[in-house]
């Protein structure tokens, strides 16, 4: 809001101008116009290209990891097939892994299987030398239910 004072030497007008001024406003818009204007084409990834295609197998960080289970009943399940013993874990793990020790291997299991069943699920997989192994659970206190992976290393 802008105020007049005087018009003159001997007049005064005491009713503030109910003007909006807007050159301030102007001038943060046109600052912040040639700012964006001048990030903007920092932020794109490259230039863009036609990228061939080949027959190339896909990069071991871009498949999805192996999910080893323990139910309530203390069973291991790799993905969704029921592994016998800690021999059927290790055949397991071999066969979806293509044999391939760099694919990462998440460990579930029941809050209410023993903790034993799960350290002896984590060393068959350590001793069979995955060396990319999580622990899953549940993201609790915040009521969002999301599942959180903590690293073993």
């Amino acid at each position: 809001m802008a105020f007049a004072l005087r018009k003159h030497d001997d007049e005064f007008d005491s009713r503030p101008i109910a003007d909006i001024n807007v050159t301030p406003l102007v001038d943060v818009m046109l600052v912040l116009l040639i700012v964006f204007m001048v990030a903007a084409p920092l932020m794109t990834a490259g230039i863009p290209v036609d990228l061939p295609k080949t027959q190339a197998k896909q990069l071991n960080d871009q498949q999805p990891p192996i999910v080893v289970s323990v139910d309530a009943n203390g069973v291991f399940f790799v993905d969704k097939t029921e592994a016998t013993g800690t021999d059927g874990l290790l055949l397991a793990l071999r066969t979806n892994s293509e044999n391939n020790r760099d694919r990462r291997v998440h460990v579930r299991a029941d809050k209410a299987v023993a903790y034993g069943k799960v350290a002896e699920a984590m060393g068959v997989i350590n001793a069979a030398g995955y060396l990319k192994v999580a622990l899953v659970s549940e993201a609790g206190g915040n009521g969002l239910g999301a599942k959180a992976a903590s690293a073993i290393p």
